[in-house]
């Protein structure tokens, strides 16, 4: 005979696998540090502030 099966606690643990897998793609897709995030906008502040610096006064639309 088969061995009997607690459908609670099965379902339970496949709720908590799914958990666990869509937390890794979120961590994947939005998981940066603050200093990445950090390091990024210093990167686009400094770009935006040299080509500013390359303006005439004509471009200023």
């Amino acid at each position: 005979m088969a061995d009997v099966i607690n459908l609670k606690r099965f379902k339970k643990r496949a709720a908590r696998a799914q958990s666990a897998a869509e937390a890794d793609a979120n961590r994947a897709r939005f998981g940066r540090t603050k200093a990445e995030r950090a390091l990024d906008e210093r990167r686009t502040s400094r770009a935006d502030e040299l080509l500013d610096q390359h303006r005439t006064t004509g471009d200023l639309t």
